[in-house]
């Protein structure tokens, strides 16, 4: 029987996922928090195995993602665990933040309780799995590139290594103003707004 942790700070959804897991008959709960702390003390426990750990990214006071480096430190932990997440999120940066990190699932939470227990059978197969909401946002980005020019992915790309527009101009040798121009005709051709989503991509 395999065991699922529950880092999820709605208290009705959580409930609900408690049930709907202990009632399968098919997984055992190993536990469960409202926040990272709470989860971090858990699971920081010599005692706890766990196979798989349900992740929601928007927690009340922390930001979910913050868990998995930490967790991966662990050198008491097996790596061999699963960390999926399950959220409200299904947009590119999130997306490619999450999976950057190294998770296994990645549900949206309009996805029904069946759903995300096949997703996680997906996972735990060894598989990786991408919610198809998610996917569809994740592959228009890829899509997108191939609409940049030669000069817009190499000042994205720039962006993405955290220079600034001032220092983009000084590498490039090129003036500061065509820097902004050429980022505004990236931001037109991708639907971004900000830089951090940028630096995201």
């Amino acid at each position: 029987m395999n065991s699922i942790f529950f880092v999820e700070d709605h208290p009705v959804m959580q409930s609900g996922l408690v049930s709907y897991f202990e009632g399968t008959g098919r997984w055992r709960v190993a536990g469960k928090a409202s926040t990272l702390n709470e989860a971090k003390k858990a699971l920081s426990s010599d005692d706890i195995k766990v196979d798989i750990v349900l992740l929601d990214i928007q927690l009340d006071n922390d930001w979910g993602l913050d868990f998995i480096p930490w967790y991966r430190d662990l050198s008491v932990k097996d790596q061999d665990t699963i960390i999926a997440v399950y959220t409200n999120f299904y947009d590119y940066p999130h997306v490619n933040a999450a999976m950057a990190m190294g998770i296994q699932a990645y549900i949206c939470k309009h996805r029904s309780e069946n759903e995300l227990e096949k997703a996680l059978f997906t996972a735990l197969a060894g598989n990786i799995y991408i919610d198809d909401k998610a996917l569809a946002k994740v592959q228009a980005v890829k899509d997108i590139f191939c609409l940049l020019t030669k000069r817009e992915t190499e000042i994205l790309s720039l962006v993405k290594s955290g220079l600034s527009n001032k220092q983009i101009a000084a590498k490039l040798e090129i003036s500061f103003r065509t820097v902004e121009n050429i980022l505004s005709c990236v931001y037109d051709k991708t639907g971004i707004r900000s830089r951090l989503e940028l630096q995201n991509l």
